[in-house]
């Protein structure tokens, strides 16, 4: 359905029609759901904190289990802030966090796949177009400066892709 068809059809509902389809949608799909609640409680600290622990927990786990470091974790999360509008200092962060506790792991656990360190490049990269699209750098600068360090210090085989 064409934006122009959706506009004419919800055109002719009357309203209580248009309030009851809005409450179907509600209950039915979450991402819906999703929106309205992040609409009227935005709250967008308490999302991101959420967020970092479940990264954290990837790499650093609080029980016995092996890490899993997936990439997907902060992937999902950022998709989710960037659907529902939020803030692109959140975002950034949120970026800029995932790489940082990636390399972090590193320095402490060397990890011998090249493709994590290939992904970790490509987070970055995503993290530093989207900062700079934004006009961010000023507030991030800093954090991008020391993720390439580190990765110096430990002697990554791609390190001279982090420039």
């Amino acid at each position: 359905m064409s934006k122009k068809a959706l506009k004419k059809y919800v055109k002719e509902l009357s309203k209580e029609q248009l309030e009851e389809q809005i409450l179907e949608l509600y209950t039915r799909l979450k991402e819906v759901k999703d929106f309205y609640n992040f609409v009227f409680n935005p709250n967008e600290n308490k999302r991101v904190e959420e967020c970092k622990f479940k990264i954290q927990k990837e790499y650093f786990p609080l029980t016995r289990r092996k890490p899993k470091k997936r990439r997907s974790v902060a992937q999902k999360c950022i998709k989710s802030f960037i659907k529902l509008g939020m803030e692109p200092l959140f975002i950034a962060d949120i970026m800029l966090f995932n790489i940082e506790t990636a390399v972090r792991y590193c320095g402490e656990h060397p990890i011998r796949q090249e493709a994590f360190y290939i992904s970790i490049h490509r987070s970055y990269t995503e993290a530093q177009n989207y900062i700079s699209e934004r006009g961010l750098i000023p507030d991030f600068y800093k954090r991008l400066e020391n993720i390439s360090t580190n990765i110096y210090e430990q002697d990554w085989f791609n390190k001279e892709a982090f420039n």
